[in-house]
């Protein structure tokens, strides 16, 4: 498991490395400084509050699906018959749901119709991740890796052609760089779809409402999980454009965006760590396996990054923000220093919340999430008036610190892990060791030879202190 872990590992990082960041820094990040950040503040608003619900195009089908074919793939014919159609039903209640509440709270008729291509959007989305969750739980992984970036790949093409063509370029809208989201989305759950069938044979399109409820009863507590865990993620824009009285609402909004398109472009890493080793605890849970050399391992490949990346953010948040925005960096550069500090309960995230996910420890992490929840909203709440998106950013990091350490101890306490004191210490040296390097960087006059020194000696101390293990790896790798 281990040798599977970190080969298809390695291949999904390169080609999200490839291909993800260029979207997020190249594309997207374009497209904000092009349209303005008040304009692009209210997509950014419109597309978090088009996520919050779209728990209800899933319902928990896609990780309970995942954790099920990993462990029973002879399923995989049935249920797609089955859930496809289920799929259609409940983007049909996702959308009037999604509707309702958006003219409840009062959006106008240029937001409605972003909205609506939104939607579609979501639903395309939430379609190809269950297309993937059953390409994952038969352990194709690599075929998988490919399919994660497919969708970035076709966007980046299309938005190229509309932002660097001169032809283009001058009229230029936001509504443009939605519609190019649909088509990429559009297709490539086409393509998934025909990958999935191949791997599946012939099914046939059923709507047995008895296979729903019995489905939709295992699926709930995934579905609430996610909901949750949406709100306390998304729901900062959505606040600030809200509670927030117009244009500033709109401008504060973009201007979290600015910092929190960073973060969300490092919180890629653990996403894949999350989706590929959701079917390998499951399948290691169900064969009775011992898990924690495999928590160790994954943890420490995804927390040594994290710790680099928020030292590195918190000293130099201000020439990272110049560089790559027009407007408003004095304000989203803070702002960026205090989100990636969060990047390391996200990290921790990722692996103990896979892991009690794939024991099907619902119940506790429901109310871990539902914690969560309440403190984020009720921090926003308290703070978005008087600090703007400052206050966003500082419930973000609480939220995510606390949920964390609560994860980790839930896991602790149910698998009966015991963490090295030595690995702790390790850590601990390693987070003291990078601030250091941090402090250190600052004597250098030019801010890219110190930011690459923080990256360079932090890692170099990770292998000094043996967090990693060259020799180890290679092992893996090559043989088991």
């Amino acid at each position: 498991m281990k040798r599977k872990f970190i080969t298809n590992l390695i291949l999904l990082l390169f080609l999200n490395l490839l291909i993800k960041p260029f979207w997020l820094l190249g594309i997207d990040r374009t497209v904000q400084n092009m349209v303005g950040d008040e304009t692009f503040g209210m997509y950014f608003a419109l597309f978090n509050f088009s996520m919050l619900l779209n728990i209800l195009l899933d319902v928990g089908i896609t990780n309970y699906n995942n954790r099920n074919i990993a462990q029973h793939q002879f399923l995989l014919p049935k249920h797609l018959s089955n859930i496809v159609g289920l799929k259609l039903m409940l983007a049909i209640v996702y959308a009037i749901f999604t509707l309702t509440i958006a003219f409840i709270i009062g959006y106008n008729k240029v937001q409605f119709h972003l909205l609506f291509f939104l939607i579609f959007n979501q639903f395309l989305i939430s379609f190809t991740l269950y297309l993937r969750s059953n390409i994952s739980g038969l352990h194709l992984f690599r075929t998988d890796s490919f399919i994660s970036v497919l969708d970035r790949s076709i966007m980046i093409i299309i938005c190229s052609v509309l932002l660097f063509n001169n032809s283009f370029k001058a009229s230029f809208t936001i509504e443009w760089f939605v519609y190019a989201q649909t088509a990429g989305y559009l297709l490539t759950s086409i393509i998934t779809f025909i990958i999935v069938l191949a791997q599946s044979g012939k099914i046939k399109l059923r709507f047995d409402f008895k296979f729903f409820i019995v489905f939709l009863r295992k699926s709930y507590p995934y579905a609430l999980l996610v909901l949750l865990m949406s709100f306390y993620n998304r729901i900062d824009s959505v606040m600030l454009e809200r509670l927030l009285p117009d244009p500033i609402g709109k401008e504060q909004a973009g201007i979290y965006a600015q910092a929190f398109r960073l973060l969300d472009a490092v919180s890629m890493f653990g996403v894949l760590f999350g989706g590929l080793l959701l079917p390998i605890f499951s399948r290691m849970i169900k064969q009775k396996e011992h898990v924690g050399s495999m928590v160790q391992l994954s943890y420490t490949l995804l927390i040594v990054p994290a710790i680099i990346i928020a030292v590195s953010s918190v000293y130099y948040n201000e020439q990272i923000m110049d560089l790559l925005y027009h407007s408003n960096t004095n304000h989203s550069s803070g702002i960026l220093g205090i989100l990636m500090t969060g990047f390391i309960g996200i990290a921790s995230t990722y692996i103990f919340g896979t892991l009690l996910t794939a024991n099907g420890s619902m119940k506790q992490l429901n109310i871990m999430a539902f914690l969560g929840m309440v403190l984020n909203i009720s921090l926003n709440l308290i703070l978005i008036p008087r600090f703007m998106a400052f206050g966003s950013a500082y419930a973000s990091l609480i939220t995510q610190i606390c949920t964390a350490i609560a994860q980790i101890t839930l896991a602790i306490i149910i698998f009966k892990l015991k963490p090295s004191a030595r690995f702790i210490i390790q850590l601990i040296l390693f987070a003291g060791i990078t601030v250091t390097m941090g402090t250190i960087s600052q004597r250098f006059d030019n801010w890219v030879y110190g930011y690459l020194f923080v990256i360079f000696t932090s890692a170099l101390f990770a292998f000094l202190l043996k967090l990693f293990n060259l020799k180890d790896l290679y092992q893996i790798i090559r043989y088991k």
